[in-house]
C-alpha cells in the first residue's frame, strides 16, 4: 500500500475536524497534500549524508503513536511538530502551505495547522518502516549502537522514503486512476510544489 493511503488510513479524520473547526472533507483533502509534501521533504533533506544521518537519529525519539490501529491524537506533540516543519521546509514552510492549500482548495491556513499534527506521525511511520526493515529488536536507538548502524539506517532511510514519494502502487495506471478519483496527485505535490523550494542535508 503507498506511504500516503496506509498513513490516511490512521488518521482519526473527524476528530482532526472538530479540533481544527473544519469539514472533515477538508481535513482529508489538505492531508492527502501535506503528507506527500512531509515525505517528499525528507526525502530531499536525505539525500545529503549529513541530512540522513540527522533524520536516523530523529526517527528514535518517534514511536508509533497508534491505538487500535488508528493514530491517538493526544499522543502527538505539536511542537515537535513544528520544530520538523522547520527541519524540513526551512523558512519555506508558509509558501509550502499555501501552494498545498491552493492545490487542494481549503486554503494555507488549514494546511499551515495541519502541519505540526502530521510531521510526528509521518516520523513515527517512518521510524515504524526503517525499524521493521533494519530488523532491530527493541528500537532504533539499539539499531544505531552498533559501529555501523548508522550507515545502514541510513540506507534504510533513502530506500524507504524513495520508495514512500515514489508513490509505487500496484500498476502505474491503477495509481494513477485512484488518485484522480481521489481529487490528488502526489508526483503534481512533491513536482511541482516542493519543485526548487528544498535543498537537501539541513542539519
Amino acid at each position: 500500500m503507498p506511504a500516503v493511503d496506509e498513513i490516511l488510513r490512521t488518521l482519526p479524520v473527524a476528530d482532526l475536524a472538530r479540533q481544527l473547526d473544519a469539514r472533515p472533507e477538508e481535513v482529508q483533502h489538505a492531508a492527502a497534500a501535506v503528507l506527500p509534501a512531509l515525505l517528499g521533504g525528507l526525502q530531499a533533506n536525505a539525500t545529503d549524508p549529513a541530512g540522513a544521518r540527522s533524520i536516523s537519529e530523529a526517527l528514535g525519539q518517534h514511536d508509533p503513536q497508534l491505538v487500535d490501529g488508528r493514530v491517538d491524537l493526544g499522543a502527538v506533540d505539536t511542537r515537535d511538530g513544528e520544530a520538523i516543519a522547520a527541519h524540513i521546509f526551512g523558512g519555506n514552510q508558509e509558501r509550502v502551505a499555501q501552494q498545498l492549500g491552493g492545490l487542494q482548495g481549503v486554503g494555507g491556513p488549514l494546511v499551515q495547522r495541519l502541519i505540526p499534527i502530521l510531521a510526528p506521525i509521518v516520523m513515527s511511520w517512518l521510524a515504524k518502516q526503517v525499524l521493521g526493515q533494519a530488523g532491530a529488536g527493541g528500537s532504533l536507538g539499539q539499531a544505531q549502537g552498533g559501529p555501523v548502524g548508522g550507515t545502514v539506517l541510513d540506507d534504510i532511510l533513502g530506500s524507504v522514503l524513495g520508495s514512500a514519494a515514489g508513490q509505487t502502487g500496484t500498476s502505474p495506471r491503477d495509481d494513477v486512476d485512484r488518485r484522480e478519483a481521489q481529487g490528488f496527485d502526489t508526483g503534481t505535490i512533491i513536482r511541482d510544489v516542493l519543485g526548487g523550494l528544498l535543498g537537501g542535508g539541513r542539519r
